[in-house]
């Protein structure tokens, strides 16, 4: 039974949003000097591989250690959409997948994005959803979403209400989960188990998750 890690090695190399920090990964202490090794880490919670709590967008939203543990583990669906350059309602009511499916993880050419000389650099061009397109997966029941970059939303997507596809899945009560690397998984059913730190008052925090064949 396959295991794939689909999570983003954290490290000072690690692409972030732009004006975010980078993470810092620091030894502060060495077996030579204190009998010990010991790092400090210091990053955003949205750094990497991250889960998106309604905080984040949402006044009064849940924050992330309330997020439910049901959702966050269990069968899920990894859908290709090969050559989409921005999800629409149309792309996906023109998928095969289960009407049952409540996760769901969504294979893009943005996984290419994490290999090659430019990997740690910001891809501003990166596929996501149109507002339509998240209205589509909240009305489906859709618990869960997962995007192989670092936002559901297309980078421009500011104005008055910015990052809609945010807002209405989270208000959907929905989880968002970003920065998923699924390069290397093939389309199909899998078994989730995605568990972020268990950060108390934050509106996201980074996460391991793992896919279960």
């Amino acid at each position: 039974m396959p295991i794939y890690d689909i999570s983003l090695p954290v490290s000072i190399h690690l692409v972030t949003w732009p004006g975010d920090p980078r993470p810092e990964v620091e030894r502060i202490a060495t077996l030579e000097a204190q009998g010990v090794n010991l790092t400090r880490l210091a990053c955003s919670a949205h750094a990497g591989t991250h889960v998106d709590a309604p905080d984040h967008m949402i006044a009064g939203g849940a924050t992330v250690e309330a997020l439910p543990l049901e959702v966050l583990i269990g069968p899920a669906y990894v859908i290709a959409l090969p050559g989409v350059r921005q999800i629409t309602p149309v792309d996906l009511a023109a998928l095969d997948w289960p009407a049952e499916a409540r996760r769901v993880l969504f294979k893009t050419d943005n996984s290419r994005l994490w290999s090659g000389p430019k990997a740690g650099e910001f891809q501003p061009d990166f596929v996501a959803f149109t507002p339509e397109a998240a209205r589509w997966l909240a009305e489906r029941g859709v618990r869960l979403v997962g995007v192989d970059y670092l936002s559901v939303d297309p980078y421009e997507a500011q104005g008055a209400e910015p990052y809609p596809a945010h807002r209405i899945l989270l208000s959907a009560g929905a989880v968002i989960v970003e920065g998923l690397n699924l390069a290397e998984v093939p389309p199909g059913p899998y078994e989730l188990m995605c568990l972020p730190l268990k950060l108390v008052g934050a509106d996201g925090a980074p996460a391991r998750v793992i896919l279960r064949g």
